[in-house]
């Protein structure tokens, strides 16, 4: 085998031999040439992308959520990207498609993808300099190099680069139309200000869409490509104005337009967007982004959504206005003597009872306002809400599923009344002012917002009743506070605006729970529905129909109101509406929810910060705002009637008592009543009794037929006797034979509060400082005697039954026992209380 070879390769070395010297040289200059054919074919082809890598290049879409009537509220980039929205080629502008060429590739419908002329310029200067310091990249050489080649290629100024994208695009040109290619260029060339596309720079420079854009406003963007940080608008406007010119000059040139058209697009006056890419409803955005992170996690900054929201952007937009316009009034008020409110923020809600649709979320007045926490949002932000659970208190006492509902018409005495807590303290409520108003029914003590008639409807229906009531309404942050007492009926707890206005829903839309809803669509940029809001299935039932709409009588009723907030208060808006407010503790809350048969509307008015305001209350603070708003967005709109549905009937009742009028009865009125609850009993207030005219007291067997007049006098429960007495009510002769209902017939302790700690002052007279003690005692008592510890304290023989004991250290248990006329005696319920000596307040001394 090895002599073989030898002999072949003797053969090869004889035939090179006899070669001519010029047949040499062909051979071995044709083998270079092929070396260096295939060293430039590795030099410019090895790892060049192919044209299928396109889409990958392409830059991420934004995911856009929108208003329900298509506007633009904000944009979310994906991570490490801009802003980008995809437009076909005839929804552009032809000014802006002409504005790009004629400024970038004047030459581009008419060269297969190069220019030739411009490559060869770059290199001669690589010939001259080893750097292209000059271009020649036609659109489609620019969309090669942009979507195809790395970042770190793309930053190359080098031939090889250059040749390498005049391949690509000779290749993108024979799989792309032209108009393929020019779409790409406009949708993915950079902008500036993280905008990537026609679109994105439209809104971030303009404020408006792509296909609105002027002359002028193209021929600035066509400008912006070649240099957006050098042609920003928003930093350097001059510039940008210059190049904007040179562009317009161009179109002229190249016949897209006249150069009389290019020098009036020149004076122009531009609307430039006053940040780019302003957001929107901002808090509701944040709300909305907050649901898509939860329900599309992956597709949020990877496919581009299209999201449709339920949010009416030119509502939220009128809300901002008049919140900050209220706000603006509180603090500089135009009456003498008012004082400025400290009122700096607020928020308002407004939904859809029937769908859950949150129409308006308003978090603050100014997002972008660190004064005020402007980014944080009140409308879910927990907050003490003062009164505005009052109206599911007394829905709850009104379920005629109890065996003794309530009703509109029902008596409560609007008096001092202590209660004993969870904790076996003893709490007593104060209306606002201070003032009591006696027997009220519950119409007028809803309605005027009376403390101490809520917490007795409360101490009826049990707290775990309201508690379970709100939580099935929507209000589940009080089911999970464990520290909520009696208070609770009165704001002793915190919610959320949210959570409250869609709770309120249950009055206007016939007592049935429905969810907030953010979001109507979400499809991806294809065009694919990823989600799509369907209308709730109402059927679950918190409250009788029946008792939703008598509430809803109520809250409407400006008569009822008159007590309180008086007649043609903030609380009327011209229409058929319901209201309640809400007013915290040194003022440091406002409320008012309120609503029409198609809307609920939530308004907070406070300050972030939880400082205190200066005497302003929820008809004073909150209601301006929510009457201006209902005003504003309902304008035009059909008024709407609340329906009474079936099983309402309406009967004549006794003013004072709500009970069937007796002829006694000089005041009536017609009540509103569930089937069934109508009452059977009748009034036992209004009483006849036969006076002695001389005596003024009771006519008795020795007062002659012309001193007796029978005359008619109001005889309230014995809780309201001192109110009686103050209000200068007059009551029958002592003595009088009264008739009281039967619960109102045993004794009772009324002074003092059951659970008090009194304390010794160590400045008063120990023999000064007594405690007064009382009772309600039955028709026909004699005599009330009262023990302490055990022990007899002493025995009282006429009304009212007051007795003085001097204040002793210690624990005491308190009962009172009454004689009957009969010869019978009854025994109160004993009542435990406290007395302690006075303890100053520690003092403590630190150091800096």
């Amino acid at each position: 085998m090895f002599k073989n070879l030898r002999l072949s390769g003797q053969r090869l070395y004889g035939h090179w031999r006899r070669r001519s010297r010029r047949q040499k040289i062909l051979l071995l200059a044709g083998a270079a040439l092929l070396a260096a054919a295939v060293s430039v074919y590795g030099w410019l082809f090895a790892d060049l992308p192919s044209i299928d890598r396109l889409q990958a290049g392409l830059a991420l879409p934004s995911t856009r959520i929108y208003d329900r009537n298509g506007h633009l509220l904000y944009e979310i980039l994906p991570p490490e990207g801009g802003r980008n929205t995809a437009l076909p080629l005839e929804a552009i502008p032809a000014h802006c498609v002409q504005a790009v060429i004629a400024t970038e590739d004047a030459n581009f419908y008419n060269h297969p993808g190069v220019d030739v002329v411009g490559i060869a310029r770059a290199l001669w200067i690589n010939l001259r300099g080893g750097e292209v310091l000059a271009g020649g990249s036609t659109i489609t050489q620019q969309v090669a190099r942009n979507l195809l080649l790395d970042p770190e290629q793309r930053l190359e100024r080098s031939l090889r680069r250059k040749l390498r994208e005049s391949l690509l695009a000779i290749r993108l040109q024979n799989v792309y139309s032209k108009d393929d290619v020019l779409a790409l260029y406009l949708n993915q060339s950079y902008f500036g200000n993280l905008a990537y596309g026609i679109e994105a720079a439209a809104r971030a420079y303009f404020g408006k869409s792509a296909p609105e854009l002027s002359l002028a406003e193209c021929a600035l963007l066509g400008g912006v490509i070649q240099a957006p940080a050098a042609y920003d608008p928003l930093a350097n406007l001059e510039t940008a104005r210059e190049r904007q010119h040179t562009v317009l000059d161009l179109m002229a040139e190249n016949g897209f337009i006249s150069q009389e058209t290019a020098e009036v697009a020149k004076n122009d006056q531009l609307q430039l967007a006053a940040t780019p890419f302003p957001i929107q409803a901002p808090h509701f955005v944040m709300a909305v982004w907050t649901q898509l992170q939860r329900d599309f996690p992956e597709q949020i900054y990877t496919r581009g959504l299209e999201v449709v929201t339920t949010v009416d952007l030119h509502w939220q937009q009128a809300a901002e206005q008049i919140l900050r316009a209220q706000l603006y009034h509180l603090n500089n008020p135009v009456f003498p003597g008012k004082v400025p409110a400290n009122a700096h923020n607020g928020a308002l809600v407004a939904l859809d009872p029937l769908t859950g649709q949150v129409l308006t979320m308003l978090g603050s007045p100014d997002y972008f306002d660190e004064s005020i926490d402007g980014a944080v949002n009140a409308a879910l932000a927990l907050r003490q809400p003062g009164s505005t659970l009052k109206p599911f208190t007394y829905a709850a006492a009104m379920n005629p599923a109890r065996e003794h509902p309530w009703t509109a018409a029902t008596m409560v005495l609007d008096v001092k009344t202590p209660f004993i807590t969870r904790r076996l303290q003893s709490y007593t409520p104060a209306n606002f002012g201070l003032v009591e108003h006696g027997p009220v029914l519950v119409r007028e003590a809803l309605a005027s917002s009376y403390n101490i008639p809520a917490v007795v409807a409360l101490e009826d229906i049990g707290l775990q009743t309201l508690v379970e009531l709100l939580k099935n309404a929507g209000v589940e942050t009080l089911a999970q506070n464990t520290g909520i007492d009696l208070a609770i009926t009165l704001g002793g707890g915190e919610v959320r605006l949210l959570d409250l206005v869609g709770a309120y829903s249950i009055f206007p839309n016939g007592g049935f729970r429905v969810q907030p809803a953010f979001i109507l669509k979400v499809s991806d940029h294809e065009g694919n529905v990823l989600y799509e809001w369907q209308p709730p299935r109402l059927d679950t039932r918190v409250i009788d129909e029946r008792v939703a709409y008598i509430i809803t009588d109520i809250l409407s009723d400006d008569y009822a109101r008159a007590p309180s907030f008086g007649r043609y208060s903030a609380l009327n808006i011209g229409r058929p509406a319901a209201a309640k407010t809400g007013t915290t503790t040194d003022y440091r809350d406002n409320w008012i929810v309120g609503y029409t048969p198609n809307l609920v509307v939530g308004v907070w008015v406070g300050n972030a910060d939880n400082t205190p305001m200066t005497d302003v209350t929820g008809v004073s603070g909150a209601a301006p705002a929510w009457n201006a708003f209902l005003r504003r967005v309902l304008l035009g709109q059909p008024e709407l009637d609340f329906q009474p549905p079936p099983g309402i009937v309406r009967h004549e009742v006794c003013a004072l008592s709500g009970l069937l009028p007796t002829p006694e009865c000089p005041l009536r009125k017609t009540e509103l009543f569930i089937e069934g609850t109508v009452p059977i009993e009748k009034d036992h207030f209004y009483q006849t009794f036969e006076i002695d005219t001389l005596t003024g007291l009771l006519a008795d067997d020795s007062t002659p037929p012309e001193r007796r007049a029978r005359r008619i006098y109001a005889v309230l429960p014995q809780e309201a006797r001192d109110w009686a007495i103050r209000s200068g009510i007059e009551q029958p002769p002592p003595a009088a034979a009264v008739r009281l209902p039967d619960e109102a017939a045993g004794l009772r302790l009324l002074e003092p509060d059951p659970y008090t700690v009194f304390q010794i002052s160590p400045i008063t007279p120990v023999e000064t400082q007594r405690l007064r003690l009382t009772v309600g005692a039955p028709p026909g008592t004699l005599a009330v005697t009262y023990t302490l510890n055990g022990l007899e304290l002493g025995t009282v023989e006429e009304s009212p039954w007051a007795l003085w004991w001097p204040l002793e250290l210690g624990d005491h248990e308190l009962v009172a026992t009454a004689t009957l006329a009969d010869g019978t005696q009854q025994v109160s319920d004993p009542i435990p209380f406290r007395v302690t000596a006075y303890a100053p307040p520690e003092v403590r001394f630190g150091g800096q």
